[in-house]
């Protein structure tokens, strides 16, 4: 003897209640499955480190006021200037309009 399906459905309605899930007689595609699962940026955003402060945003924020040395910034001043004199530092940035071309395309 075999249950209508009314009544399945009911049982279903009465046990989605109870277990406080979803009622979804026509088992539509809904994204509950993936709307249940936990949250992955907190377990992202803990991967990396957190941020702290550098001597940058020290003299950012406090700028002339606060004398700051900061060793690593001046080794690479340091290192351009050595590749200047040699002749090895990056080419100066053009300045000025860009010249007109005059003729054809080829």
């Amino acid at each position: 003897m075999s249950v209508p399906r009314a009544r399945i459905v009911e049982l279903m309605k009465a046990q989605c209640q109870v277990f406080a899930t979803t009622f979804n007689p026509q088992a539509a595609r809904m994204g509950n499955k993936v709307l249940r699962q936990r949250l992955k940026g907190p377990a992202v955003a803990a991967y990396y480190p957190r941020k702290t402060a550098t001597i940058k945003d020290v003299k950012r924020e406090f700028g002339p006021i606060l004398a700051t040395w900061d060793d690593a910034e001046e080794d690479r001043f340091e290192y351009i200037e050595e590749l200047k004199q040699r002749g090895k530092s990056a080419p100066k940035k053009k300045t000025g309009p860009p010249a007109a071309t005059t003729g054809k395309k080829r």
